[in-house]
């Protein structure tokens, strides 16, 4: 199933993309296991994040390749930091620059994103994807000075400014990706390709992830994991790229669509 969260005259809601293009209502919320798919035909309006979450965290080297070019070897553990919910923008809005903690450096991040169906604590290998509800596409913005050149390295910060995170354009179920970590993976800026992996190419694949981060932790449905980034980002171009305005910059993920915005 392919869902769509979008405004409707009640509010934000959710509708089940079709092959055909058309859109069926769902009922229900998806991250209480309550949703169900009509048989009425719906007019998506503006398209929003497939998710509001109040949690965000975020995998940091964790492609091998990506990890190599900032001159670092694989960690042991998973590397996390997190992001804050006000940070995650629609598909087709803008990615806005922050004004009074300017940046001169905005990176682009293309990653696979996942959304807890429900909560989950002490996950197992075995079972850790039954806690998925689905997976979308992620730009995790990132402003490098902040992050790498200033201040002890502020990740958290870094990454955190409204819009610092679009997601989408749909979140797809499990049942359509039965395996996270054989997917294409592509950053796309001003029509020029950054990113092209695979991710298979991470260190520490989904499963892995889900167990370790809720090992003695309750994560709540809902919350949002980003898996991290290829190889191919900006700072590590020489010379580095940096997101400008003007710039379009989408994420590609092969079974889920194209997440594209704009910078402002």
């Amino acid at each position: 199933m392919r869902l769509i969260r979008h405004v409707t005259s009640a509010g934000p809601a959710y509708a089940a993309l079709q092959p055909d293009g058309t859109a069926l209502e769902v009922t229900g919320d998806p991250l209480a296991g309550t949703h169900r798919v009509t048989a009425r035909i719906v007019t998506p309006g503006k398209r929003l994040a497939p998710v509001a979450p109040a949690t965000i965290i975020c995998i940091g080297l964790n492609y091998a390749k990506h990890a190599a070019e900032g001159g670092k070897g694989p960690p042991e553990r998973p590397v996390w930091f997190m992001k804050l919910p006000g940070s995650v923008q629609n598909p087709g809005d803008p990615i806005t620059l922050p004004a009074h903690q300017p940046t001169e450096k905005a990176d682009y991040e293309a990653e696979l994103a996942l959304v807890l169906g429900r909560e989950c604590r002490d996950a197992t290998r075995e079972n850790a994807l039954s806690f998925v509800l689905g997976y979308t596409c992620a730009n995790d913005v990132s402003a490098r000075d902040w992050q790498r050149d200033w201040s002890g390295g502020q990740w958290n910060h870094a990454k955190s400014f409204d819009t610092f995170c679009p997601l989408g354009p749909v979140l797809v179920t499990p049942d359509e990706i039965p395996n996270p970590n054989a997917l294409r993976i592509r950053s796309i800026l001003n029509g020029t390709v950054m990113q092209d992996s695979n991710t298979s190419d991470m260190i520490f694949d989904v499963p892995a992830i889900i167990a370790f981060l809720s090992a003695d932790k309750t994560l709540p449905a809902g919350t949002l994991i980003l898996t991290g980034t290829p190889e191919g980002v900006g700072f590590a171009r020489k010379p580095p790229v940096w997101l400008k305005p003007g710039d379009t910059i989408a994420v590609e993920i092969e079974g889920i669509g194209t997440l594209s915005n704009p910078v402002v």
